[in-house]
């Protein structure tokens, strides 16, 4: 194990100070790339991140899970490192269409069907997006090609047999079912693995949120941390809790749409400490399993 140094990419002012964090400020990308943007714009930042970020750094926390997006630039700066699978901590698919560029619910394809890339699992979706009445919305050539697994919870995916999907879809009645299967999946099948951490995932007890949230414990992030242990190459943080008005109107309407309301600051200030402290719990257990 190898200590490398946090790096926060600094959109929103969420993530707060870390001792020995690389900070690099993007304050002024926030507009153009909260939320989902065109590949254009999307391009333009991953030119300046590649000009600007250090050439070596452990974790990376971007802020708000509008920016999870991001995540796709930093597994590809991971190429090199090549083949490894991808753990991803969600309560959403994040493989959702999105024909205007690339969005925060859409990366997942993205990332899924990169040749390094061995296989891409979600865990904890609690959200209707893959239900039936959402099929649709999801990309199916990740899940047909079995680059793809949802492990999830709470929702009705038996449309999932009906289209041959049977093998890519997981669900469990309850996290510690959940937790205690995919574990023994990465132990039976070790790889090295991009480890990517959405807190919306988490219970709200564990971390709030701006975004529907699903039911995983702190205990069972951390039991999974530790079946990684040795083979986390590379991982991100998100999910902090930020306040924004977007200027443009598209990402006011879409982001309604989600359901994201605003949050008194009296509240916003202690999910954000909440969120810090979970940062600094998750930041030790991932250096312990990092290779």
């Amino acid at each position: 194990m190898r200590k490398r140094d946090p790096l926060i990419l600094d959109f929103d002012g969420s993530v707060g100070e870390i001792p020995g964090a690389t900070t690099l400020s993007l304050v002024d990308w926030q507009e153009a790339i909260r939320f989902g943007c065109t590949l254009r714009t999307f391009e333009r930042l991953r030119r300046h991140i590649d000009a600007t970020a250090p050439a070596d750094y452990g974790t990376v926390l971007m802020g708000s899970g509008d920016y999870h997006h991001l995540t796709w630039p930093l597994v590809e700066r991971q190429r090199a490192r090549g083949p490894f699978q991808l753990v991803v901590f969600d309560n959403h698919p994040d493989n959702m269409r999105f024909p205007w560029g690339i969005h925060c619910g859409s990366w997942v394809r993205k990332v899924a069907m990169l040749p390094y890339v061995s296989h891409v699992h979600v865990v904890g979706i609690t959200s209707g997006d893959i239900g039936a009445k959402h099929a649709w919305e999801n990309y199916l050539q990740p899940l047909r090609a079995g680059k793809l697994s949802y492990w999830c919870m709470d929702v009705d995916v038996g449309w999932a047999t009906r289209w041959g999907l049977t093998h890519a879809f997981h669900r469990f009645d309850d996290p510690d079912a959940l937790t205690c299967a995919f574990t023994q999946q990465l132990r039976r099948a070790p790889q090295a693995t991009y480890l990517s951490i959405d807190k919306d995932a988490f219970s709200i007890d564990t971390a709030r949120t701006n975004w529907d949230q699903g039911r995983i414990e702190e205990h069972h992030a951390m039991a999974i941390i530790e079946a990684l242990r040795g083979r986390i190459i590379a991982s991100d943080i998100n999910g902090e809790v930020s306040a924004y008005t977007y200027r443009t109107w598209w990402k006011r309407l879409l982001s309604g749409m989600d359901g994201q309301e605003p949050i008194p600051q009296s509240e916003l200030d202690a999910w954000q400490m909440q969120q810090r402290a979970l940062n600094t719990r998750l930041l030790a257990a991932i250096a312990e399993s990092s290779v």
